[in-house]
């Protein structure tokens, strides 16, 4: 295991600014692939809060979504290229409360902020690039096992996460069974709809059309495709917010100093696209997107298990199911056949009106649901030996 230095990435003039912050890195050797091929070598960021206890029952599993990497909690800063994601959730007194539990987040493989991807060296020195395999989400949760094994957890108290972060959390559950007591699956589903891959089509369209993508080969390049990406972010930033609330909140205003009649200036609500756009292109990698874009799509823990049903009736855990009310890309009754198909499962939904990111947004209400989950565990309830969590 290594220590907090600084992980070496591969930078062009393009991604200047871009090198992981000062976490930690832990070497967890090669990952076979779900689908062929293998990474050997692969290295993983993380990062922890509190103490694992002396029988390595307390510990906590924070997955991240598409964008979001090992820094759940913190300032920007020193290395960190944007504040923590899920500010309000983990620390001293919060509902994951790091003065009881061990909590760990990674950057997932294919990343960009830390974790092997195609960014990074492949082992005939040059980057990945267009030759990083593709990955799936059981690859993913494949990595973090080795992971929790080097770090010496052996059983999850909780696992928790949304959109992509909540795919890895039911993944867990299903090819794990035995090492995970609780599991919390907010705006996720048991598998990726029509609908949600049709929407990422547009968004891979957008990178690899872009003329500077070079076939992902653009690393040693003085441009990158940032175009491609940002039109990616457009994109997915619209499915990510409710219809109402983008009326509500932007309507048909312009934008402070523009005029758009006429085609010379800006509506609110593309300078919002803009910005969110301009903010991903500082701190991620093309490739990056499109290689856990594709893990999304991929993501149906039914197969080669006889179908998502039977699939989902292998879970031991405890599952909590959580809905956003307004979200249309990962829709609500998602979430309902997902609690309704394992053994032990329970629908909540979060009231909100920013539609799939509410399950960031919405941190006082994620938090009760979160107390009362982790109370089973206190409780010894749900278990997957239908005692302790040990």
């Amino acid at each position: 295991m290594s220590g907090d230095d600084d992980l070496p990435v591969v930078t062009g003039a393009w991604l200047e600014g871009q090198n992981p912050g000062r976490r930690r890195f832990i070497d967890i050797g090669a990952v076979d692939l779900e689908r062929g091929g293998r990474l050997p070598e692969v290295r993983m960021a993380y990062q922890s809060w509190g103490t694992l206890d002396a029988t390595a029952s307390n510990a906590v599993l924070v997955e991240h979504a598409l964008t979001g990497d090992s820094h759940v909690i913190g300032s920007a800063g020193q290395g960190q290229p944007s504040p923590g994601w899920w500010e309000g959730l983990v620390g001293p007194g919060r509902a994951i409360d790091t003065g009881r539990w061990f909590v760990v987040a990674a950057n997932v493989i294919g990343g960009c902020q830390g974790t092997t991807g195609p960014s990074s060296l492949a082992p005939d020195g040059r980057a990945w690039g267009s030759r990083f395999p593709f990955v799936t989400i059981r690859d993913q949760v494949e990595a973090e096992r080795l992971l929790a094994e080097a770090v010496g957890v052996d059983h999850w108290a909780l696992v928790i996460g949304g959109s992509m972060g909540g795919m890895r959390v039911i993944e867990w559950a299903v090819s794990h069974p035995d090492r995970v007591h609780q599991a919390i699956v907010l705006a996720s589903t048991a598998a990726a709809t029509a609908d949600q891959i049709a929407w990422s089509q547009p968004q891979l369209l957008a990178i690899r059309q872009d003329p500077h993508f070079n076939g992902g080969d653009y690393y040693d390049t003085d441009r990158g495709p940032a175009s491609g990406l940002g039109l990616a972010r457009r994109i997915a930033q619209i499915t990510y917010r409710s219809a109402g609330e983008l009326d509500d909140r932007f309507g048909r205003e312009p934008q402070s100093g523009e005029d758009p009649l006429g085609g010379r200036g800006r509506y609110a609500i593309e300078s919002y696209l803009d910005y969110h756009a301009d903010k991903l292109g500082r701190r991620f990698d093309a490739n990056t997107y499109l290689v856990l874009t594709e893990a999304m799509n991929s993501h149906d823990v039914g197969r080669d298990r006889g179908g998502i049903e039977a699939a989902l009736g292998r879970v031991r855990a405890h599952v909590t199911a959580v809905a956003v009310d307004s979200d249309r890309l990962y829709r609500p009754e998602q979430s309902a056949q997902l609690a309704a198909l394992v053994p032990e499962g329970h629908l909540r939904t979060i009231h909100s009106t920013c539609g799939h990111d509410g399950f960031l947004i919405e941190v006082d209400q994620v938090g009760a649901i979160v107390r009362d989950a982790l109370r089973h565990v206190h409780d010894g309830e749900g278990a997957p030996d239908g005692g302790s969590i040990r």
